[in-house]
């Protein structure tokens, strides 16, 4: 494990590019099981929790090339195992993405309880209601086992949430499925849209992508494809909000001007000046305010993702903001270490926190990252912060945020990760 040590009070000055969207990547290759064929894809994002998906691909018995680069080339000629490896899934959430190839392939799936940030309180129940609607019996036990002697079979549902990851389940089942499945009240965020658009190239055909409801017309055999990911926003997102809070002036590159937009309303009704400059989003000097409230919501709606860095940049707006985090539990709780570093900070409930701005922050503690987003935003605090702050594991951020350390410093950050 590693911790890595701020110097705070420096202002953030160059231009940083984004990778693939994080939160595309790994449906993406869960989508690779479905074909015995090879698929390519580029712009992955080197990150911790994209090398644990590769190796639970690989441990599943597919070949798995280029982990740690940009390019991931993906055969999955045989599926020597049904059961996913218990250690890899407690490190990721998003091996829960596994369940539907592993059934559309092998007609049996089995999975520990997946880890990532708060894994007790997120339910994987709409993917388990998406699967058994197309087929799937479910057994009883801590492990989430699953059943499809017959093969799965194509359906019309109604997802009770409008679930990411419980969508992406939904559309991975039905592509490997001959027929026809309507999907209603479907997620539309852009990593959503952007798996439909590689199972269509892999031989799917996909109706109102980007809609609330998705028809599915599965084939019973996929073909390999290739594709290259988009930018991820909230990496995007992230740096703005560490530029404005450092009070700095950064060029972000790689994400695309209709999904920086929605984080873009945000800072700007914040007074942050910013706005995109031919392909890049540009991040100027200003001074924060506060706003009445910010809350996050189903896309296009300000994101979940970034609440724990704006209400960092609402201690340094002037006045007072409520931000509302209505989607989860527990994100807002890890800033309450902020506290002792003279933010003015109340936790209202799980959901709900009250920031009072401008406060000076101070160094001299160490932090916390309990999980990745809080974790970004620890760091951002300690940017702006006076003296020495120290944010511990550092791990936990980088398995969201590639080679950070370098990037921070590359925008003049006086940052050291020492190992513990």
């Amino acid at each position: 494990m590693s911790t890595l040590v701020i110097e705070g009070g420096h202002r953030l000055e160059g231009r940083v590019a984004v990778e693939g969207n994080k939160n595309a990547a790994l449906p993406l290759l869960a989508a690779c099981l479905l074909t015995g064929e090879e698929c390519v894809l580029t712009n992955v994002p080197r990150i911790g929790d994209v090398d644990v998906m590769a190796r639970l691909l690989a441990d599943l018995g597919a070949s798995v090339e280029g982990i740690g680069t940009p390019t991931l080339t993906i055969r999955a000629a045989e599926i020597r195992t049904h059961e996913a490896d218990r250690t890899l899934v407690g490190r990721l959430r998003g091996s829960v993405l596994l369940l539907a190839p592993l059934l559309a392939r092998t007609g049996r799936a089995r999975l520990a309880p997946p880890g990532g940030d708060f894994p007790a309180r997120r339910s994987i129940s709409t993917h388990l209601e998406a699967l058994e609607a197309m087929g799937a019996r479910l057994s009883e036990g801590r492990d989430h086992v699953l059943e499809a002697p017959d093969g799965l079979r194509p359906a019309s549902m109604y997802l009770y949430e409008a679930s990411v990851t419980g969508t992406e389940t939904a559309l991975l089942a039905a592509a490997a499925v001959p027929g026809t499945t309507e999907i209603r009240h479907a997620a539309t965020e852009p990593h959503v849209v952007e798996l439909c658009t590689f199972l269509a190239r892999m031989g799917a055909e996909i109706i109102g992508a980007g809609s609330s409801t998705i028809r599915v017309t599965g084939a019973a055999r996929l073909r390999g494809a290739r594709h290259e990911l988009g930018g991820d926003y909230i990496e995007a997102g992230s740096w703005a909000v560490v530029a404005a809070i450092t009070g700095g002036e950064v060029a972000i590159d790689g994400a695309r001007p209709e999904d920086i937009e929605v984080v873009a309303a945000v800072l700007q009704r914040m007074g942050i000046e910013c706005g995109m400059v031919e392909r890049s989003f540009v991040v100027k000097p200003s001074k924060p305010r506060a706003v009445r409230r910010i809350a996050t919501g189903l896309w296009p709606s300000f994101p979940s993702d970034l609440v724990s860095l704006v209400t960092v940049l609402a201690t340094q707006a002037e006045g007072r903001t409520l931000v509302h985090d209505w989607m989860y539990e527990l994100r807002l709780f890890a800033l309450e270490q902020m506290s002792g570093m003279g933010a003015d900070l109340f936790l209202a409930d799980a959901h709900r926190i009250i920031v009072n701005g401008p406060t000076r922050l101070r160094g001299g503690r160490t932090l916390d990252s309990r999980d990745l987003r809080s974790g970004m935003s620890l760091i951002a605090a300690g940017l702006a912060a006076d003296g020495e702050t120290r944010v511990a594991p550092l791990e936990t951020v980088e398995r969201g945020y590639s080679q950070l350390v370098d990037r921070l410093r590359s925008l003049g950050a006086k940052v050291t990760k020492v190992l513990d």
